[in-house]
């Protein structure tokens, strides 16, 4: 939340920060994890730091806008459609939309899982029922906006610009998770990504929508520190 804005960013420039991180902890190799919009950054970290990142996992991802053979709107609930569209025509009305919507955010984090329950599914609406998991969120949603709106703003730029890096890149184990009935990101984005990357596991769950990515996270997490192949988390299909 008090990160200094970094604007025109990229995508890419997540492996940039990541690695700084990483090297701030003496770490000269680890493994990443992205959810939703964490998945593209945790992306960006396989192909852009091949030597120091070990295994990736993405959560429900995003795949790039300018995706070949993609329907990139295809199953996706309206308000993100709309938000996308705007960032691409019009970026000065984004920021004009998102920004008072941001301070009720900071005032009021519920709000925003207000404002999404009328396009989550059952399966969303019961896991976001879990007091835990909701807590989480909150606090979550209230850091992203503590100081501005501009790192979420800045973020839905850059999912609507190239991303700076070609997912086929990626050389180390990559293991992708999606709920088949994702409307915030949808499955087709996955299976772009699970055949784009060179030996993807691509694992999808039929029953399970966008925020089941946290039931599915311990086992992934399980996945990225062992050396064994990769688990079967509900229904695995081909990409």
């Amino acid at each position: 939340g008090a990160s200094d804005r970094h604007p025109g960013r990229t995508v890419a420039d997540v492996a940039h920060d990541a690695a700084a991180v990483a090297d701030s902890f003496g770490l000269d190799t680890f493994a990443v994890a992205g959810r939703s919009g964490g998945g593209p950054g945790a992306l960006a970290c396989a192909a852009l730091l091949p030597d120091r990142v070990t295994r990736t996992a993405a959560l429900v991802p995003l795949a790039p806008r300018d995706a070949e053979d993609l329907d990139w709107f295809a199953g996706m609930a309206a308000s993100n459609v709309r938000e996308y569209t705007t960032a691409t025509d019009d970026p000065e009305e984004l920021a004009a939309r998102l920004i008072p919507r941001a301070a009720g955010i900071r005032r009021d984090p519920g709000r925003l899982l207000e404002e999404l329950r009328r396009e989550l599914t059952l399966n969303d609406r019961m896991i976001v029922s879990d007091s835990g998991l909701r807590s989480m969120l909150l606090r979550n949603y209230r850091e992203g906006v503590r100081t501005s709106a501009w790192g979420w703003i800045d973020d839905i730029l850059a999912f609507s610009r190239p991303w700076g890096f070609d997912p086929a890149d990626i050389r180390s184990p990559v293991l992708i998770w999606h709920g088949e009935l994702d409307v915030f990101s949808p499955v087709g984005h996955s299976r772009w990504l699970g055949r784009r990357i060179p030996g993807a596991t691509t694992t999808i769950d039929p029953d399970a929508a966008h925020f089941a990515a946290f039931r599915a996270l311990p086992d992934v997490l399980n996945w990225l520190l062992r050396e064994l192949p990769a688990p079967v988390l509900g229904e695995e299909q081909p990409a």
